[in-house]
C-alpha cells in the first residue's frame, strides 16, 4: 500500500455513518430510544442498480432504508432484503449487523475513486440510483474496520439529507419513520 496523501479539499468529509439492521422497524425504535434521534425519512424498499461487484456484473442490491440526524451526521439504517453478494453482505452475513459504512460526497467522484483505488482499497461494490448518481463502497477494513460509501455531489442525495436534518428540527415524536418528500 502507498503512502497516505492528504486531502487539499476540505470539503471532503464523512457525513454519515451507516448501521446494517436486521429489523429496520425495530432499530428506528431502538435507536429512539437510546439516541433520541428521529424522525427517520424513508423505509420503503429500494433497489441499487446496475450493480458492479468485485469488477463483475451483479445483481441488483434490494434494501430497506432510512436516514435519521444526529447533530452534525447523518445516521443511515439499512435492512437488507436481498442475499446476493455486495458490499453489504462481505461485511454482515444475513442475520448480523452493525456500523457498515461512513459516506462522503466528492466533487470529483472518479478521481476520488482511483485515489482510494490507489491506495490499496479495492472498490467492491458500484451501482447507479433510479435518479442517475453513481455511487461506490471502497474497502477500507484494513485501516477503519469498515467501508466508506463514495457519492459524487447531486442535488437529489442533497435534498435527501437536507430533508432528514430540516425534519428533525420541526418533529413532535408523533410518527417515527416519515417517508421521502424529495
Amino acid at each position: 500500500m502507498s503512502a497516505f496523501t492528504p486531502l487539499k479539499d476540505l470539503s471532503i468529509a464523512f457525513v454519515q455513518y451507516c448501521y446494517v439492521v436486521t429489523d429496520l422497524e425495530s432499530a428506528c425504535h431502538q435507536f429512539h430510544e437510546r439516541l433520541g434521534v428521529g424522525p427517520f425519512v424513508g423505509g420503503s424498499e429500494g433497489v441499487l442498480e446496475n450493480h458492479i461487484y468485485r469488477g463483475s456484473p451483479a445483481l441488483p442490491i434490494k434494501l430497506k432504508a432510512v436516514f435519521v440526524q444526529s447533530g452534525d451526521i447523518n445516521i443511515e439504517l439499512v435492512e437488507l432484503v436481498s442475499a446476493a453478494p455486495s458490499a453489504f453482505h462481505d461485511l454482515f452475513d444475513n442475520g448480523r449487523g452493525g456500523l457498515h459504512h461512513a459516506a462522503m460526497f466528492s466533487d470529483d467522484y472518479e478521481a476520488q475513486k482511483q485515489r482510494f483505488v490507489s491506495q490499496g482499497m479495492d472498490v467492491v461494490s458500484e451501482f447507479s440510483t433510479d435518479f442517475g448518481a453513481k455511487i461506490c463502497y471502497v474497502d477500507a477494513r484494513e485501516t477503519l474496520g469498515h467501508f466508506i460509501e463514495l457519492y459524487p455531489e447531486n442535488a437529489i442525495i442533497r435534498a435527501m439529507y437536507s430533508q432528514a436534518r430540516n425534519i428533525a428540527g420541526d418533529w413532535s415524536a408523533n410518527k417515527l419513520i416519515v417517508p421521502w418528500d424529495i
